[in-house]
């Protein structure tokens, strides 16, 4: 199991952050040999379930999620949206959160729990390492695509 944290802040509303950042299918289009299909119908709430495929082939895995807490920023209050990760190889949960930083810029911090199953703790070092990268890629480029 690893733990990460990922900080950004964004020359960006925090409104339009949380947008950014939780329009789910979008994050098929920045990480690399993943679809995001959203399962239930919007709009986006508690309850709501998408799956991240991921791979080529016989080689792809479903990462099945649902949002377990819904709290878009609201004036001075911070957004939060809380995923629970529960596929068959993907285990965990991930956190956004979104507030106002400097300047009225928009703050963010993604918090992840990541296992998968099957993989022993010897490989937590590359695991964690891979998933900052291709987290932290996929947050910039979530934040700079309209």
């Amino acid at each position: 199991m690893v733990n990460f944290q990922l900080e950004r802040t964004a020359p960006l509303s925090p409104d339009e952050a949380w947008r950014r950042l939780t329009e789910w299918p979008r994050h098929g289009e920045v990480v690399p040999l993943t679809r995001v299909t959203v399962v239930t119908p919007g709009p986006n709430r508690e309850g709501t379930v998408f799956v991240a495929r991921s791979g080529l082939g016989p080689l792809a895995f479903d990462d099945r999620m649902e949002v377990t807490v819904w709290r878009p920023p609201a004036e001075d209050a911070p957004g939060l949206c809380r995923l629970e990760k529960r596929g068959r190889v993907v285990l965990g949960w991930a956190e956004i959160e979104v507030r106002t930083g400097p300047g009225g810029r928009a703050r963010v911090v993604w918090r992840e729990e990541l296992r998968l199953r099957l993989l022993p703790g010897l490989f937590d070092g590359p695991l964690r390492t891979a998933a900052r990268y291709v987290f932290g890629r996929a947050v910039n480029r979530l934040l700079r695509r309209a």
